[in-house]
């Protein structure tokens, strides 16, 4: 790892993330988690503000042990108990079934293996749960989706492995979930980086993605 990526790069999504429309959205999303919450892409913790009352259990996963420090800063202000967990989300370390809420808000862009990580998603969040989602990705405008074609080699390198060209709720879907609620729209800023998915999902009925055995 560079000295970009290990010192520089945290601090610059820090700053980034908390821009005005960034925090519209997990004004929206975040407070819907309830029970034992999973949220991967924890990143510095700027969602820990915006969890309510209903949350029992936080995990916080990330790969980047930068921004989990800042994260820890930001735990000490927040009631419930919160366990980070320094990790890449190809391989929860949690148990099947053991999670009522999953969240990601700006993740499934830079995760190397998006398809993996969300079985993993449905490995361990329970029959009854929820995915909470906010992630930019694919517009559906042709003449936008090629500058992201263009821009995406370069944007990649700069931010640390983030795509613009992800088609976030065919992800979802294709790892087991329904999509009970989603909204599709051009945030604030540059079309090729702002077209945006949010939403809920649950997952689908039936035999689960990915089980690992006992």
């Amino acid at each position: 790892m560079s000295f970009y990526q290990k010192w520089i790069l945290p601090r610059l999504v820090d700053v980034a993330m908390r821009n005005r429309a960034a925090t519209r959205y997990r004004s929206l999303i975040v407070p819907k988690a309830r029970g034992t919450v999973l949220e991967i892409g924890v990143g510095s913790g700027l969602n820990l503000p915006f969890y309510g009352t209903g949350v029992e259990h936080l995990y916080g996963l990330d790969p980047s042990e930068e921004l989990l420090a800042m994260a820890g800063k930001k735990a000490r202000a927040i009631a419930f108990p919160i366990d980070f967990i320094a990790h890449a989300s190809e391989e929860i370390p949690l148990n099947d079934s053991s999670v009522d809420t999953v969240v990601m808000t700006w993740t499934l862009c830079s995760v190397a293996d998006p398809a993996k990580a969300l079985k993993e998603v449905r490995r361990v969040i329970k029959s009854g749960g929820t995915l909470l989602f906010v992630e930019h990705g694919l517009t559906p405008e042709i003449s936008v989706q090629d500058w992201q074609q263009r821009l995406n080699p370069l944007w990649s390198k700069l931010t640390g492995g983030c795509n613009l060209n992800r088609k976030m709720d065919q992800l979802i879907r294709t790892a087991g979930f329904d999509l009970a609620g989603l909204k599709t729209e051009y945030a604030e800023g540059l079309r090729p980086f702002s077209y945006t998915y949010s939403g809920q999902a649950q997952p689908e009925f039936g035999p689960r993605v990915g089980v690992r055995s006992p």
